[in-house]
């Protein structure tokens, strides 16, 4: 993904995606790289990343976003190895399931540090160099639990949900700019995210989805900034749920919302 840095100079963009040890973020790093870009990889697994970055040739930025200064550090390690970042996937998420009540308190403050507090840091740490550049891409991966709520998950719908908000806003903020903003809306995938949050996933449908499926989209929303729903039915009960509210809650309610 070659960019143009003035005077028509082209060189190699540089992307940071967060969560890139496993799952959606280690397949998005992997499609990066095969187009030409420089992958800084973030993540907590230092061996995994250490791995991952042999093969694409990408840099390991370890880090937990659990930690309040670790975003803000993040952003400037990342600058640090090119001095600049041309592309940047706030992917990294963590999940919990079980009732409200029985979340720990600590739990539930990873949940919004990693999950939004650090999106919305590395964001506004790496803006004000794509505008100076007067070109940047950032992506944020959500999830249909923020947008049409989750049973079961209420702490951390709520984090994608702000996070989705975070983005619509920073799109009209950026309007007019060359800086684009992208959000992918994944359903149900096939990672370690499920075992993670400490329930598996135990429905028959829907299917879950490739983490490499769910990559594609995040890369195309590099090159054309807008939603993308993975799969794309999933835009069928956000429409409805934006149309007859009602409707859809009776709906959820009676044949379950859980995941």
């Amino acid at each position: 993904m070659p960019a143009d840095h003035g005077g028509g100079d082209q060189l190699t963009a540089t992307a940071l995606v967060t969560g890139a040890s496993s799952g959606i973020g280690e397949a998005t790093a992997r499609l990066l790289a095969a187009g030409g870009t420089h992958v800084l990889l973030h993540g907590r697994d230092r061996d995994r990343l250490a791995a991952l970055a042999g093969e694409l040739g990408g840099t390991v930025l370890d880090a937990d976003l659990a930690d309040p200064e670790a975003a803000g550090k993040l952003a400037e390690r990342a600058l640090a190895v090119t001095g600049r970042v041309d592309v940047l996937v706030n992917n990294a998420g963590l999940g919990w399931a079980g009732p409200l009540p029985e979340l720990p308190a600590e739990h539930l403050a990873r949940l919004v540090a990693v999950n939004l507090t650090a999106p919305l840091e590395l964001t506004r740490a790496l803006l004000p160099g794509m505008l100076a550049r007067g070109c940047g891409r950032i992506v944020f991966v959500t999830s249909i639990a923020g947008r049409t709520g989750v049973a079961g998950e209420a702490v951390y719908a709520a984090t994608k949900s702000g996070l989705d908000a975070f983005a619509d806003s920073l799109r009209f903020e950026l309007h007019g700019t060359d800086v684009t903003v992208g959000v992918v809306v994944p359903g149900v995938v096939r990672t370690a995210f499920f075992e993670r949050r400490g329930r598996p996933y135990a429905r028959t449908t829907p299917r879950p989805v490739s983490a490499q499926r769910v990559a594609a989209a995040v890369v195309r929303a590099t090159a054309k900034p807008g939603d993308y729903y993975v799969p794309r039915w999933l835009r069928v009960p956000v429409a409805l749920r934006g149309a007859v509210p009602g409707a859809y809650r009776a709906l959820a309610a009676r044949f379950g919302a859980e995941s």
